[in-house]
């Protein structure tokens, strides 16, 4: 938001700072977001092992003080692509110290059904599922990221011209 203000201003003020600096911003921004996608590319491996070490660490904090978002966030992704955990089911086993899930777990949900067997509990690993439903959707994704791109490449050589064209106009009224 700070950046497009700073383009905007620049572009109403044709002030050639404004301009450059906002070119520069776009720029950078532009090559970080690369940057990012490539090191996602070569380190798939990697980000997949500390992404469900993280995740099972986030486990820990479901449903304490403080923590309302993350536990609405684990409560519909159990329901919505049922299954329940990061590994399975037994992820939870660790958080309570006991043989018991969350109710957003449960085949059929009802008050404190997370305390019966697991064979009312979904079985499929959290982790897993949504990563295949993100790849399922990859070409979405991706048609989204090159959109976006392609809108920064225009404000790139948006910005670009019009600084051209006002030191062009600097020079000629000088």
């Amino acid at each position: 938001m700070a950046i497009g203000f700073v383009g905007c201003i620049g572009a109403l003020k044709e002030n050639k700072c404004l301009l450059l600096t906002f070119f520069v911003l776009l720029l950078l921004v532009l090559l970080l977001e690369a940057t990012i996608t490539v090191f996602f590319f070569a380190y798939t491996d990697k980000i997949d092992s500390y992404a469900q070490e993280d995740l099972k660490k986030g486990l820990h904090l479901y449903g304490t003080p403080g923590n309302v978002g993350l536990t609405n966030a684990w409560s519909i992704i159990q329901t919505d692509f049922r299954c329940c955990g990061v590994s399975n089911y037994t992820d939870w086993f660790e958080v309570y110290n006991t043989t018991r899930v969350p109710d957003s777990c449960c085949l059929e949900f009802s008050d404190r059904c997370g305390l019966h067997a697991p064979g009312t509990w979904w079985k499929a690993p959290c982790y897993e599922t949504v990563k295949a439903w993100l790849q399922e959707n990859l070409l979405a994704v991706g048609v989204f990221g090159l959109c976006t791109a392609l809108v920064q490449i225009l404000g790139l050589t948006f910005a670009m011209t019009m600084y051209c064209q006002v030191v062009k106009a600097d020079t000629y009224c000088t």
